[in-house]
């Protein structure tokens, strides 16, 4: 698989093509025309004592960003209602920092039960750092349907990334939220300076660890992080990465995270060749394209969604 995947990344433009179009049709195999939609809502924001070096949320670095503890229950349940309303499927709270409290947790998982309680078709997920298995099977009681926690990169590149978590607690959380029932959502960000065998490392692993979903994230340089005059990706970058990923695990849901804007430009419609799923709305820290721009492109290209606007 590794050498499948490393001739995908470097292959002549003219060969790449027939590895994308060989994507698209892995994916409608598993996936049909339909596209997925996910969205996000920085729950609680900044202040990280991790030093992942391409995050902004980071309290080691010195940036402005709005900072917030975890928002008030309202406001959680209207952002998920608000998203499921517009036709968004799949709807995630993301906190910043290593992990919550018991306190956070249990607020999230009170907004968990209370949407799901009136609305149980929804999909709701979360990204809340490292856990213990209890606190997972705590979500995963309360109606929680998938857990994200990504690796970033591969296990040889970390430590040139950040320091303060080991990425074998990152593993460990993937495999004890699929020991208590939940799906899993695990990917990483590219453009940090990886190696095409970094890449291949971590599908590697993702095809291992056998996550259900995929979020593909291109770094955006934020200014003031020790990334921030990083240039590695072209949008053909992106594409090759995309098309790698869906040929080594073509089972796998893949989503376009973030930076997809900024790096994938022009060829973002391309990438939902290889992709069968798309987070919409914005993102952390950075703003996203409109809803109506990311229907009116999955519809131009022939695919499906459920987005409304």
């Amino acid at each position: 698989m590794r050498e499948e995947v490393k001739k995908i990344l470097s292959c002549s433009p003219e060969e790449f093509y027939s590895f994308l179009n060989m994507s698209l049709q892995e994916k409608f195999k598993y996936f049909g025309k339909q596209i997925e939609t996910c969205a996000i809502l920085n729950a609680k924001s900044g202040k990280c004592p991790s030093d992942c070096k391409f995050c902004a949320q980071s309290a080691r670095f010195d940036l402005k960003i709005k900072t917030y503890p975890l928002l008030e229950e309202q406001k959680l349940i209207d952002a998920a209602l608000n998203a499921f309303e517009k036709g968004i499927d799949r709807f995630s709270f993301v906190t910043s920092g290593i992990s919550v409290d018991r306190k956070e947790l249990k607020r999230i998982a009170e907004v968990v039960e209370k949407i799901k309680s009136k609305n149980p078709e929804v999909k709701i997920c979360a990204s809340l750092g490292q856990l213990r298995k209890v606190d997972l099977k705590f979500l995963k009681d309360s109606g929680l349907d998938r857990y994200h926690h990504n690796l970033e990169t591969s296990k040889e590149f970390y430590p040139a990334i950040t320091t303060v978590q080991k990425w074998e607690d990152r593993v460990k959380t993937i495999e004890q939220a699929k020991e208590v029932g939940l799906s899993t959502c695990c990917g990483g960000i590219f453009g940090l300076g990886e190696s095409d065998d970094d890449v291949a490392s971590i599908i590697e692993t993702w095809k291992k660890l056998q996550v259900d979903s995929i979020p593909v994230n291109f770094l955006h340089p934020v200014k003031g992080t020790p990334l921030e005059n990083a240039n590695f990706l072209t949008p053909l970058k992106c594409l090759r990465i995309l098309t790698a990923i869906r040929m080594a695990i073509p089972e796998v849901e893949i989503r376009i995270c973030g930076g997809r804007e900024y790096n994938l430009r022009e060829l973002q419609p391309l990438g939902l060749f290889p992709a069968n799923a798309l987070m919409v709305g914005n993102y952390l820290t950075t703003k996203g394209r409109s809803l109506k721009d990311d229907a009116e492109m999955i519809k131009d290209l022939g695919f499906e969604s459920n987005l409304r606007v």
